[in-house]
């Protein structure tokens, strides 16, 4: 009998195993037949080099490198906040917190996760942009400043999380050989468990920029939906997730090279979240061999 049952769990865990593969690889399917198509009408070359990206008006252009610059800026706003946050909150739960307070605060700072994203767009829409007016009047307003800030508040479960169980698993020995030499709380986290942790961390910070990557409603949202090459956070931009909703939400007709823009900025962003995913890979690996 228990014999049997391990046959059907391990069938079982085969099939999940084999769904999931089989889900990628038809999404890898979908994206390169409808984007093969559309580089059947556009060069590969004027794709990654155009720097306009006007699909949809009379003077076409698709370069991808506006969508690029948008989606990598508001990207880095995100991160730029989440990280020192996430890490520092991470250490405080981890080393500094009361065990009762740990149990309090930590599902209250995971309940950020579960708040819907289009509540946070109109957050940073309503809220946060009239505030920056007030310190930046020249601020547009549609800007990728705000739908970082909030992108990065709403990464943070993530970034704080998964870290503070990374911190959470180094061995206790650890801990008391670095307060044996007499090392204080501050550097036992930061100089001995933050290093130790380092996988996990690095880890949750990729996942946290691949969440970041792929969000949708706050930029779409927040940020605008106007294509624009700039580094200047205070000024429109459209991220590749924001171009996509604009498009299947509009008139475009079904099978034609505006519609197929789609597919191939999908393809560009399956492919930034698959080399992230795969930088975590290798990243983790190192960092656990170099530490055990």
């Amino acid at each position: 009998m228990n014999r049997t049952n391990e046959k059907m769990i391990e069938g079982w865990l085969q099939f999940s195993a084999i769904v999931t593969v089989l889900t990628t690889i038809g999404i890898i399917y979908v994206l390169l037949s409808e984007s093969l198509l559309f580089f059947q009408d556009v060069s590969v070359v004027e794709f990654l080099t155009d720097k306009q990206w006007t699909p949809l008006f009379t003077d076409k252009h698709f370069g991808i490198m506006p969508l690029v610059m948008g989606t990598l800026l508001t990207t880095f706003i995100a991160i730029a906040v989440a990280l020192p946050l996430g890490i520092n909150i991470a250490v405080y739960l981890s080393e500094y917190a009361h065990p009762k307070v740990r149990e309090v605060f930590k599902p209250m700072l995971e309940v950020l996760a579960a708040v819907p994203t289009v509540v946070y767009g109109f957050f940073a829409l309503m809220v946060v942009t009239p505030f920056l007016k007030s310190i930046f009047p020249e601020i547009a307003s549609f800007n990728a400043l705000s739908a970082g800030l909030v992108m990065g508040i709403m990464i943070i479960p993530m970034v704080s999380s998964l870290s503070e169980d990374a911190l959470h698993a180094v061995p206790k020995s650890l801990r008391e050989a670095s307060y044996g030499l007499g090392a204080t709380r501050y550097q036992t986290s930061f100089r001995v468990l933050v290093p130790a942790a380092s996988s996990g961390i690095i880890v949750s910070v990729i996942l946290a920029i691949s969440r970041a990557i792929g969000e949708t409603m706050i930029v779409a949202i927040a940020a605008g939906q106007m294509p624009n090459l700039t580094i200047n956070p205070l000024e429109t931009v459209e991220t590749i997730t924001a171009y996509i909703v604009q498009v299947s939400l509009g008139d475009v007709p079904h099978g034609s090279i505006e519609y197929r823009t789609i597919f191939a900025a999908g393809l560009a962003l399956f492919v930034f979240t698959f080399i992230l995913n795969t930088i975590s890979y290798f990243l983790r690996k190192k960092y656990r061999q170099k530490y055990e």
